[in-house]
């Protein structure tokens, strides 16, 4: 039998032409939506695909005073919560794992609490807190919301990220860091976390990804992100459609190098010398039988040619 890294038998030549037609029906409806929605926007009524509101994007104005004020804007506030939540959500994550019961309850119920908080909530108490408490004014108050939300949201997750994938760790990990002497601190830090960290590469990846996208909540809180410098683009220029467009294709082009990044990141993490390597997954199949060890000759001679054992000439 061959091995599978599925958990479902493959699907028979019934079911994959039933598979077939509901991809060409769903495909079918996708078109059939989408040519309702142009054939809306293109009403005179709405005037939303005239050609004339796609000429300011042919501009040097709507760029250099709008869309990359705004897309610097994302940039900082993106790039400066991963570096931030990486650090925060490591810490917690290993907090989470000590040996200290009143460090794992303190770190578990920060995490559990804000894990469970809505990211605009957090967005829209820090900024209050840094107006009234921090005393702090000026676009520095939205980037600290901003940094404040997502940074404290996404180091609850990455941190959940870490302690499942040090339990996911074979035992025998830990128990040999002890064996040569290493505390429980340090066999945590020098030999499960590395191995972990890189087990849930994939995933701690797709949540960076997410903290570039949830930053375009700050512009709830008048942060000038892409989303609000679009915005103000489309009250300028009356082309509330084109621009939405624009800023998403703006959006999949970052988050595809963004993406990118991470697999060849993830690669090269992988092809190093913690990679941790996983067994396939049978699809219900029975594992075969081991082989028989071999066993090495023994300096003892078989029970018919031990001395004092020889048979009697006849």
């Amino acid at each position: 039998m061959s091995e599978a890294t599925v958990l479902f038998d493959a699907p028979g030549p019934r079911a994959r032409v039933r598979y077939r037609l509901i991809a060409v029906l769903g495909g079918l409806v996708l078109i059939g939506v989408l040519v309702f929605v142009l054939v809306r926007l293109g009403d005179p009524a709405n005037n939303q695909l005239d050609p004339a509101k796609w000429l300011p994007f042919l501009t040097a104005g709507a760029w250099t005073s709008y869309l990359l004020p705004g897309l610097a804007g994302t940039l900082v506030a993106a790039v400066t919560s991963v570096v931030l939540s990486i650090i925060l959500g490591m810490a917690l994550g290993i907090g989470r794992l000590v040996q200290r019961r009143w460090v794992r309850w303190v770190c578990g119920a920060f995490v559990e609490f804000f894990r469970s908080v809505p990211v605009l909530m957090m967005m829209l108490f820090a900024y209050y807190a840094g107006l009234y408490t921090l005393r702090i004014s000026g676009q520095a108050l939205p980037l600290f919301g901003v940094v404040v939300g997502l940074t404290v949201y996404n180091s609850c997750v990455l941190a959940e990220l870490v302690r499942s994938g040090v339990n996911a760790l074979p035992a025998g990990q830990r128990e040999s860091g002890l064996a040569i002497g290493l505390t429980p601190l340090k066999t945590l830090t020098i030999i499960e976390l590395p191995q972990a960290i890189t087990a849930m590469l994939p995933s701690m990846l797709s949540q960076l990804v997410v903290i570039l996208k949830d930053s375009a909540l700050g512009s709830m809180i008048t942060y000038l992100d892409l989303l609000r410098s679009g915005g103000y683009l489309a009250s300028a220029y009356a082309n509330l459609i084109p621009t939405l467009i624009v800023l998403a294709v703006i959006y999949i082009v970052l988050n595809s190098l963004l993406t990118r990044l991470a697999g060849v990141v993830q690669t090269r993490l992988r092809r190093g010398p913690r990679a941790v390597v996983t067994q396939k997954v049978t699809a219900g199949m029975v594992p075969s039988v081991a082989a028989e060890p071999d066993v090495p000759p023994t300096i003892m001679p078989p029970p018919d040619h031990r001395p004092g054992r020889e048979k009697p000439h006849r």
